[in-house]
Protein backbone atom coordinates (compact mmCIF):
# COMPACT_ATOMS: atom_id res chain seq x y z
CA UNK A 1 0.00 0.00 0.00
CA UNK A 2 0.76 3.53 -0.24
CA UNK A 3 3.26 5.48 1.98
CA UNK A 4 3.85 9.31 2.42
CA UNK A 5 7.83 9.79 3.81
CA UNK A 6 8.91 12.54 5.99
CA UNK A 7 12.30 12.69 3.80
CA UNK A 8 14.25 10.48 0.89
CA UNK A 9 15.58 8.49 3.65
CA UNK A 10 18.50 5.65 2.75
CA UNK A 11 16.39 2.69 1.23
CA UNK A 12 14.69 5.13 -1.10
CA UNK A 13 17.65 7.18 -1.96
CA UNK A 14 18.82 3.52 -3.21
CA UNK A 15 15.98 2.33 -5.13
CA UNK A 16 15.89 6.12 -6.40
CA UNK A 17 19.64 5.16 -7.62
CA UNK A 18 19.19 1.95 -8.68
CA UNK A 19 16.51 3.01 -11.59
CA UNK A 20 17.47 3.78 -15.24
CA UNK A 21 14.71 5.60 -15.82
CA UNK A 22 12.15 8.21 -14.01
CA UNK A 23 9.37 10.54 -15.48
CA UNK A 24 9.28 14.10 -15.39
CA UNK A 25 5.78 15.57 -15.11
CA UNK A 26 4.70 19.55 -15.20
CA UNK A 27 1.61 21.88 -16.40
CA UNK A 28 1.13 25.42 -17.04
CA UNK A 29 -0.62 27.30 -14.95
CA UNK A 30 -4.42 27.83 -15.43
CA UNK A 31 -7.26 25.44 -16.88
CA UNK A 32 -5.67 25.49 -20.58
CA UNK A 33 -2.40 24.12 -21.69
CA UNK A 34 -1.60 20.39 -21.72
CA UNK A 35 0.31 18.22 -19.10
CA UNK A 36 3.41 17.29 -19.65
CA UNK A 37 5.65 13.97 -18.56
CA UNK A 38 8.60 13.38 -20.12
CA UNK A 39 10.96 10.21 -19.74
CA UNK A 40 14.75 10.53 -18.61
CA UNK A 41 17.01 7.77 -18.64
CA UNK A 42 20.47 9.00 -19.82
CA UNK A 43 22.82 7.50 -16.89
CA UNK A 44 24.42 10.05 -14.41
CA UNK A 45 21.73 12.77 -15.06
CA UNK A 46 20.00 12.64 -11.71
CA UNK A 47 21.17 13.27 -8.49
CA UNK A 48 20.05 12.69 -4.99
CA UNK A 49 21.59 16.31 -3.08
CA UNK A 50 19.93 15.53 0.49
CA UNK A 51 16.84 14.34 2.06
CA UNK A 52 14.77 17.05 0.25
CA UNK A 53 16.84 17.93 -2.81
CA UNK A 54 16.89 16.23 -6.30
CA UNK A 55 18.55 17.67 -9.62
CA UNK A 56 18.76 16.33 -12.81
CA UNK A 57 20.64 17.62 -16.03
CA UNK A 58 18.31 18.58 -18.44
CA UNK A 59 19.79 18.08 -22.45
CA UNK A 60 18.90 19.60 -25.44
CA UNK A 61 15.85 17.82 -27.49
CA UNK A 62 13.01 18.11 -29.48
CA UNK A 63 11.03 20.35 -26.82
CA UNK A 64 11.56 22.37 -24.06
CA UNK A 65 8.21 21.99 -21.88
CA UNK A 66 9.43 21.24 -18.48
CA UNK A 67 11.35 24.22 -18.54
CA UNK A 68 8.86 26.64 -19.72
CA UNK A 69 6.31 24.75 -17.26
CA UNK A 70 8.68 25.25 -14.28
CA UNK A 71 10.18 28.90 -15.07
CA UNK A 72 5.93 29.62 -14.75
CA UNK A 73 4.83 28.09 -12.21
CA UNK A 74 7.58 25.72 -10.66
CA UNK A 75 5.11 22.82 -9.98
CA UNK A 76 7.05 19.34 -11.15
CA UNK A 77 6.47 15.52 -9.77
CA UNK A 78 9.38 13.26 -10.40
CA UNK A 79 8.49 9.55 -10.49
CA UNK A 80 10.70 6.48 -10.48
CA UNK A 81 9.55 2.89 -11.72
CA UNK A 82 10.72 -0.45 -10.62
CA UNK A 83 10.15 -3.32 -13.57
CA UNK A 84 12.52 -5.63 -11.58
CA UNK A 85 11.16 -7.99 -9.47
CA UNK A 86 11.17 -5.85 -6.08
CA UNK A 87 7.80 -3.75 -7.15
CA UNK A 88 7.95 0.03 -6.13
CA UNK A 89 7.22 3.10 -7.55
CA UNK A 90 7.85 6.83 -5.40
CA UNK A 91 6.95 9.97 -6.62
CA UNK A 92 8.58 12.96 -5.79
CA UNK A 93 6.44 16.04 -5.67
CA UNK A 94 7.95 19.53 -5.49
CA UNK A 95 9.30 22.62 -6.24
CA UNK A 96 11.41 23.00 -9.21
CA UNK A 97 13.92 25.89 -10.43
CA UNK A 98 15.63 25.91 -13.82
CA UNK A 99 19.54 26.74 -13.54
CA UNK A 100 20.22 27.60 -17.07
CA UNK A 101 23.54 27.18 -18.77
CA UNK A 102 24.11 30.55 -18.97
CA UNK A 103 23.10 31.34 -15.31
CA UNK A 104 25.67 32.04 -12.67
CA UNK A 105 25.62 28.67 -10.73
CA UNK A 106 25.10 26.44 -13.13
CA UNK A 107 29.11 25.44 -13.62
CA UNK A 108 28.45 24.14 -9.57
CA UNK A 109 25.43 22.18 -10.19
CA UNK A 110 26.94 21.05 -13.19
CA UNK A 111 29.80 19.35 -11.61
CA UNK A 112 27.58 16.90 -10.13
CA UNK A 113 27.16 15.05 -13.56
CA UNK A 114 29.27 13.91 -16.18
CA UNK A 115 30.46 16.61 -18.71
CA UNK A 116 27.28 16.43 -21.65
CA UNK A 117 27.39 18.29 -24.89
CA UNK A 118 24.17 18.62 -24.61
CA UNK A 119 23.41 20.36 -21.10
CA UNK A 120 21.06 23.39 -21.53
CA UNK A 121 20.28 23.65 -17.54
CA UNK A 122 20.04 21.41 -14.52
CA UNK A 123 16.15 21.52 -12.82
CA UNK A 124 16.88 21.01 -8.81
CA UNK A 125 13.65 20.12 -7.75
CA UNK A 126 12.93 21.42 -3.31
CA UNK A 127 11.11 18.19 -3.02
CA UNK A 128 7.77 18.96 -0.36
CA UNK A 129 6.43 14.95 -0.55
CA UNK A 130 7.94 12.01 -1.28
CA UNK A 131 5.51 8.80 -1.42
CA UNK A 132 5.53 5.63 -2.76
CA UNK A 133 3.09 3.01 -3.89
CA UNK A 134 3.33 -0.97 -4.46
CA UNK A 135 3.87 -1.06 -7.98
CA UNK A 136 2.11 -4.56 -8.38
CA UNK A 137 0.87 -4.10 -11.63
CA UNK A 138 3.63 -2.56 -13.71
CA UNK A 139 5.12 -5.72 -15.88
CA UNK A 140 9.05 -7.14 -15.76
CA UNK A 141 11.65 -5.42 -18.00
CA UNK A 142 14.99 -5.53 -18.20
CA UNK A 143 17.44 -2.76 -19.37
CA UNK A 144 19.01 -4.32 -22.60
CA UNK A 145 21.75 -1.12 -22.84
CA UNK A 146 21.28 2.95 -23.05
CA UNK A 147 21.16 4.34 -26.43
CA UNK A 148 23.73 6.00 -27.52
CA UNK A 149 22.14 8.64 -29.78
CA UNK A 150 21.45 11.94 -27.42
CA UNK A 151 25.03 12.53 -26.72
CA UNK A 152 26.87 11.67 -29.80
CA UNK A 153 24.37 13.64 -32.07
CA UNK A 154 24.91 16.94 -30.04
CA UNK A 155 28.29 16.46 -30.15
CA UNK A 156 28.61 16.30 -33.83
CA UNK A 157 26.73 19.38 -34.06
CA UNK A 158 28.87 21.04 -32.15
CA UNK A 159 28.42 23.86 -30.01
CA UNK A 160 27.23 26.29 -32.43
CA UNK A 161 24.95 23.50 -34.29
CA UNK A 162 23.43 22.80 -30.35
CA UNK A 163 22.56 26.32 -29.95
CA UNK A 164 21.26 26.63 -33.25
CA UNK A 165 19.03 23.73 -32.57
CA UNK A 166 17.69 25.04 -29.01
CA UNK A 167 17.26 28.57 -31.08
CA UNK A 168 14.91 26.90 -33.64
CA UNK A 169 13.50 24.02 -30.95
CA UNK A 170 13.43 24.95 -27.64
CA UNK A 171 12.54 28.98 -27.41
CA UNK A 172 8.94 28.08 -26.77
CA UNK A 173 6.53 25.62 -25.34
CA UNK A 174 4.04 24.12 -27.18
CA UNK A 175 1.56 26.02 -25.51
CA UNK A 176 2.89 29.20 -26.65
CA UNK A 177 5.06 29.70 -23.06
CA UNK A 178 8.79 30.90 -23.11
CA UNK A 179 11.02 27.82 -22.52
CA UNK A 180 14.62 27.94 -23.21
CA UNK A 181 15.19 31.49 -25.23
CA UNK A 182 18.61 31.91 -22.73
CA UNK A 183 20.46 31.45 -25.75
CA UNK A 184 22.42 34.74 -27.24
CA UNK A 185 21.11 35.44 -31.06
CA UNK A 186 23.72 34.91 -33.65
CA UNK A 187 26.07 38.05 -34.32
CA UNK A 188 24.93 39.27 -37.51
Amino acid sequence: MGKVHEALDGRLRSFIEAQPVFFVATAPSGDAGHVNVSPKGLGDTFVVVDERTVAYLDLTASGAETIAHVRQNGRITVMFCSFDREPNIVRLHGTGRVVGLYDDDFAAWAARFSPNAAARAVIVVDVERVSDSCGYSLPLLSLDAERDLLTPTMERCGADGVRDYRRLKNRTSIDGLPAFDDDPDPAP
